[in-house]
């Protein structure tokens, strides 16, 4: 855990004029700016104010006109943000400088995604229980600025090679100067990659955060995919973490791993005296999931291409499966040894806030938990041909997934209903945005025939 007085020893020794901050919003956009020196001391006692529109707008800010402790109703005032010195990282891309990041206080701390995973983990805490976690990202990138796919209308884009070539080290030699320039980022960040390579389909990639305790492995997760898209920008590239960027292609998944540990440090999931090892506490967390995950969609399929992504054989699950080591499930659990063994959540799209994915994942597996759910019998073989009762079945689009976040009780008692309003409003939104828009499709087939 690094320290305030580390922090502001190397602001003193670097004289820094200013210091870069940032919170995360919602959808897991990280808002920030650059603070003066003197400022930002007095705000490591007192927090500073941030306009609450990060809080009230879209991810092209666009007012929600439908939220109630963020609009024009309320006059958008400051709200209330904690610096976090232990948060503390190097800015390999701007010479000494270093970002601190924060998170919303006051009467919006009810709003602030990384909040909701907080109260997730006091929740762990309370049963005893620890958490690690570590994220994973598909991704894309192109070999072309992101201006320029703009200006063509995202059509006809220039991925970073061609053709299906899963693992390849050939596309990873010939692109070393991304590759290497991403691992080379993501470990001065402090936020080292365990494994990258190359994805199957042209411009695809996938990257494995070290493993981490849970808060700090969202804030590493959320942090590696705003300077991927750094990085490649500064290269005269672009990256997105769209869910599904091309109705051909796989989707991009950002799947989260996840395991308990008890206060003595021993491997709540991991007991070798049952069959492969899948303790009842892991049996449960995963019944928990099963239960719930319908009814907390919204938070790790945030989005509506999110729901693009979720259709039958596409490596993305579309109801609340599990099996072991089996990746056509939404919940694979990993046998393995008592550091290993885990929970795999297959569901979250690369677009997700990872502060949510991992908050819901928590709380529905401490339900499971806490009320000893027992899960379906697991799944064996090919998930995406099988049947499973209405009550697995994920929501079908962003609308759907919203309904039933708002009306889930057991999100409410999770996360507070000032929490689940204004999120389940916001996707709502998402949705009724979606709506007003005429696609390439619908001209196409209707404008002339029908």
């Amino acid at each position: 855990m690094k320290s305030r007085e580390e922090l502001c020893a190397v602001i003193e020794e670097r004289g820094l004029s200013h210091v870069k901050v940032g919170v995360f919003d919602v959808d897991g956009v990280l808002c920030g700016k650059y603070m003066a020196r003197d400022k930002f001391l007095s705000a490591l006692d007192g927090g500073f104010g941030f306009c609450d529109v990060v809080l009230g707008w879209d991810v092209n800010d666009q007012l929600y006109d439908n939220t109630k402790l963020t609009g024009w109703h309320q006059g958008y005032g400051d709200a209330a943000v904690r610096l976090l010195p232990e948060t503390w990282r190097e800015m390999p891309t701007e010479d000494g400088m270093v970002l601190v990041l924060g998170e919303f206080a006051g009467r919006h701390e009810a709003l602030c995604p990384r909040g909701a995973l907080r109260r997730s983990l006091a929740g762990a805490a309370a049963m005893g229980f620890s958490v690690q976690a570590a994220c994973e990202y598909e991704f894309l990138v192109l070999d072309e600025p992101t201006a320029a796919a703009r200006a063509k209308g995202f059509r006809n884009l220039t991925p970073m090679g061609s053709g299906n070539f899963g693992y390849s080290v050939l596309r990873n030699s010939v692109n070393t100067e991304f590759y290497r320039g991403l691992l080379d980022l993501c470990e001065a960040m402090e936020m080292p990659l365990e494994g990258l390579h190359e994805e199957t389909g042209p411009g695809a990639l996938e990257a494995a955060i070290r493993v981490d305790d849970a808060l700090a492995a969202a804030d590493k997760a959320a942090l590696f995919k705003t300077f991927t898209k750094v990085l490649a920008q500064r290269q005269g590239r672009s990256a997105s973490f769209m869910a599904k960027w091309d109705a051909a292609m796989p989707g991009q998944g950002g799947h989260v791993h996840l395991s308990l540990r008890r206060a003595d440090g021993s491997a709540l999931f991991h007991d070798p005296a049952a069959p492969r090892a899948i303790s009842a506490e892991m049996r449960h967390f995963i019944g928990g999931l099963q239960r719930l995950l319908p009814e907390l969609t919204a938070l790790v399929a945030p989005t509506v291409n999110a729901y693009r992504r979720l259709v039958p054989g596409y490596w993305a699950p579309t109801a609340a499966s599990w099996g072991i080591d089996n990746r056509t499930v939404a919940l694979r659990a990993i046998p393995g040894s008592a550091k290993s063994q885990r929970v795999e959540f297959r569901v979250p799209g690369a677009d997700a806030n990872p502060h949510l994915a991992l908050a819901a994942m928590l709380a529905a597996g401490l339900h499971g938990i806490a009320h000893r759910i027992e899960p379906e019998a697991p799944c064996e073989g090919n998930a995406y041909l099988q049947e499973f009762p209405s009550a697995l079945q994920l929501p079908r689009t962003l609308g759907e997934a919203a309904a039933r976040l708002r009306e889930s009780v057991a999100a409410r008692e999770a996360f507070g209903a000032d929490f689940v309003e204004h999120f389940a409003a916001t996707r709502e939104w998402e949705e009724r945005e979606f709506r007003r828009h005429v696609s390439d499709w619908e001209l196409a087939r209707y404008f002339e025939i029908i």
